[in-house]
């Protein structure tokens, strides 16, 4: 079964609606539920004990994994949503982490990392980031390179973070990691192709037992995008496969 959680303001709702339409209309699924919230606080009494999700504001992740309570979390996508201020679409994988839904996360491929005021602090316990191109940090008064998706091979950075986190995760996929040709989320796009998105997924699913996943960020773009359509049936044919 696939759940699809019209989460969200009205073009995240409309777009993950329109994407239930999408996959029925090419015999992608059948058997499917959709559940509804207008709070995140709401969601985890209200989400199956599935294995597929489709949803729209990323912050309904945090509602699935308090649901679920995977010991780790890979989160592929062009935030870090580490942002420690308040509970939402930026910060919902800090909070996470802070309260204990999920032990260890890994993020992968972000290239927006940076927090957005003075105020915000970027939440850095039990987690590893590997962005999609070169970025650097400070790290005791020197600054230090992260390993990245520029310059070391997906093999590489697939076997560190397998390391990190075990053989089990829930994996979480937000379509706005591709670049902004694909016009499939409503924010900041990543740097990615979808044949780089799916040489990353292709990785996860060999070496990881993946519990769950879900693909976030759909919003009603999607309607207008010939390569969002396609990006779409492509990652979620090969998560399902």
């Amino acid at each position: 079964m696939v759940t699809f959680i019209p989460f969200g303001e009205k073009p995240n709702r409309e777009g993950v609606l329109y994407a239930l339409q999408l996959l029925k209309r090419n015999k992608l699924i059948d058997d499917y539920v959709i559940v509804e919230a207008s709070r995140v606080e709401l969601l985890p009494d209200r989400v199956p004990q599935d294995s597929s999700y489709i949803i729209g504001e990323h912050l309904a992740t945090y509602g699935i994994i308090e649901k679920l309570r995977p010991k780790s979390l890979i989160s592929v996508d062009a935030h870090t949503d580490l942002m420690h201020d308040y509970l939402d679409h930026g910060s919902w994988l800090a909070y996470a982490l802070e309260r204990r839904l999920v032990d260890r996360a890994v993020v992968m491929a972000p290239v927006l990392m940076i927090p957005t005021t003075e105020r915000t602090q970027l939440w850095t316990r039990r987690v590893k980031v590997y962005p999609a191109t070169l970025r650097s940090r400070k790290v005791r008064g020197k600054w230090r390179a992260y390993k990245n998706f520029q310059t070391n091979s997906v093999e590489e950075i697939i076997d560190e973070a397998k390391k990190y986190l075990g053989e089990e995760v829930y994996l979480t996929v937000d379509m706005d990691v591709l670049r902004p040709e694909y016009k499939i989320a409503r924010f900041q796009h990543g740097e990615l192709t979808l044949e780089q998105l799916l040489e990353i997924l292709e990785a996860i699913k060999e070496n990881f037992r993946i519990v769950a996943f879900d693909i976030a960020e759909i919003s009603d773009r999607l309607r207008r995008s010939r390569l969002g359509k396609k990006a779409l049936f492509e990652v979620f044919q090969l998560l399902m496969g």
